[in-house]
């Protein structure tokens, strides 16, 4: 009976320790549009993303498919004869890494961390040849257009800041999930 009850708990914690694995894949869609200043949809237009884990181009209006990441996205657009816009597409802690955290402990959250399955970016921006935006993934609703916001050296401090905070208070909530979790695990041997 011992053997079933620890095989059990051992199976438990294997299935919610990578929430974010089981419910999201590496790579992401990121649908991307191209507009003009004047607000008119410019099409042909080479978009060209990149982070830590790759590089990957599009004509717009499309989609690229990107190796999620906890680093921020950053989306060149250019077409021959027009200004060149620029995008930056902020990565947040998606629910699944949230759900490692909380019945998991730290050893999902480090896997899913690591595989980038933690995090995720807008799904659909909106590029604007000529300017350079900030898109936040905290802002993002599924499935429609996301305009961004002016980048500013100001702007971008605040979301790294924000970032950071939200990475300290999930350390701590994996430490004290891991701490509350190491009791229960000595009682079943």
């Amino acid at each position: 009976m011992k053997f079933h009850h620890t095989l059990l708990v051992m199976a438990s914690s294997i299935a919610l320790s990578s929430c974010a694995s089981i419910t999201k894949d590496s790579n992401q869609p990121v649908r991307v549009e191209t507009y003009n200043q004047e607000n008119n949809i410019v099409e042909d237009v080479k978009c060209t993303a990149k982070n830590d884990r790759g590089e990957w181009s599009t004509k717009t209006p499309g989609s690229l498919v990107v190796h999620r990441s906890g680093q921020n996205l950053e989306v060149k657009c250019q077409k021959e004869n027009s200004a060149t816009g620029f995008a930056t597409l902020v990565s947040r802690a998606n629910g699944g890494m949230w759900g490692n955290i909380l019945f998991g402990g730290g050893i999902g959250a480090i896997v899913d961390h690591n595989k980038g399955t933690a995090y995720s970016y807008p799904d659909w921006v909106k590029v604007v040849l000529g300017d350079n935006l900030v898109f936040d993934r905290k802002n993002n609703v599924e499935n429609q257009l996301m305009t961004g916001q002016a980048a500013s050296g100001e702007i971008l401090k605040k979301i790294e800041e924000d970032k950071r905070k939200e990475a300290e208070v999930a350390k701590k909530q994996a430490e004290e999930s891991s701490q509350a979790q190491s009791p229960a695990t000595t009682a079943v041997k």
